[in-house]
């Protein structure tokens, strides 16, 4: 992690537990939102207007938090708004890594840029992080945040109306977001990077709980809030599509895979079918990135399969 500006020992999954050994998140350090006019969002400061080649984002395809975001700039169709750097799977000793230095700040590390917006920072290097080229600096690393930025934060320059967070489901949608996040985003973490048994077991049981009521909430209806493509789809899927290849191996969530739901691998599936979504998948990049924690694989060997019918083939 960064102390000070500074990159301090090699990089670590788990940077900090619970009073029970539970793996627990950082808090995101840039809040600042893009909006039509300028003004501030419902967290930081203003003077980050939408404008065409101003942002820039930092993402890293293993990732599913960076992958929302992704997933948003394309159903937007703000792809000739905001450019995109990806960086490499493998999580190095100073965790995220640029195949060549980054062409807009020279940097080798995703740390560097973070340093590079505030000289004195402490905490650790994360994707996604959104870019303002004009001020070289963070406007924002929170992937809920940047995703409901970029349904309604550049107004105008979307090409697509399509509403991810239409008024009139709301309340629904932060309901489920608010279910969906502990229990199955960060449960699969919480299970894969648990330091004691029982911190195991509670994070696997609320990840198949979660599971289950996704399942039951997709028969139906083709989508989970007012049966429409909401950010609440988008949140589920990129959890959904990493399990199978990553999660239920690696993390040790291994009940039941996706594959065993028909409903959710049906859903799954209708996702990635949407218009820009498969781009944003990499079945390679998921596995050699998550494979290549060495805390949970100090080998780095990483599996041929599994096989995901319409996602996936394993080569001959």
């Amino acid at each position: 992690m960064l102390v000070n500006g500074k990159w301090v020992a090699n990089w670590q999954p788990v940077q900090g537990t619970d009073e029970k050994g539970g793996f627990v998140r950082q808090t995101s350090s840039f809040r600042n939102w893009v909006t039509p006019d300028g003004s501030a969002g419902p967290t930081g400061e203003g003077g980050f207007k939408a404008e065409a080649g101003r942002y820039h984002l930092y993402v890293a395809l293993i990732c599913p938090w960076a992958s929302r975001t992704l997933i948003g700039r394309k159903l937007k169709g703000l792809d000739d708004v905001i450019s995109v750097s990806i960086v490499e799977p493998e999580l190095s000793e100073e965790g995220w890594r640029f195949a060549q230095p980054d062409a807009l700040t020279g940097a080798t590390y995703m740390h560097e840029i973070y340093a590079k917006a505030d000289p004195q920072i402490s905490g650790r290097a994360t994707v996604p992080v959104l870019w303002d080229k004009v001020k070289n600096t963070i406007v924002n690393n929170e992937s809920a945040d940047i995703l409901r930025m970029l349904n309604s934060g550049f107004g105008d320059l979307a090409r697509n109306a399509q509403d991810l967070y239409p008024e009139a489901l709301r309340a629904e949608i932060d309901a489920l977001n608010d279910y969906i996040y502990p229990k199955f985003n960060n449960g699969v973490y919480r299970a894969g990077f648990a330091t004691t048994q029982i911190a195991y077991d509670e994070a696997f049981a609320d990840v198949f709980e979660a599971l289950d009521k996704l399942d039951a909430r997709l028969e139906g209806q083709d989508f989970l809030v007012g049966n429409q493509l909401t950010e609440t789809d988008i949140r589920a899927f990129v959890t959904l599509v990493r399990f199978d290849a990553a999660y239920h191996g690696l993390f040790k969530t291994n009940l039941r895979r996706v594959a065993d739901y028909p409903r959710l691998q049906a859903y799954m599936l209708r996702v990635l079918n949407l218009p820009g979504v498969r781009e944003t998948v990499d079945i390679d990049h998921i596995k050699r990135g998550y494979y290549s924690v060495k805390a949970l694989n100090p080998n780095g060997i990483v599996p041929k399969g599994p096989h995901i019918p319409g996602l996936y083939e394993i080569a001959a």
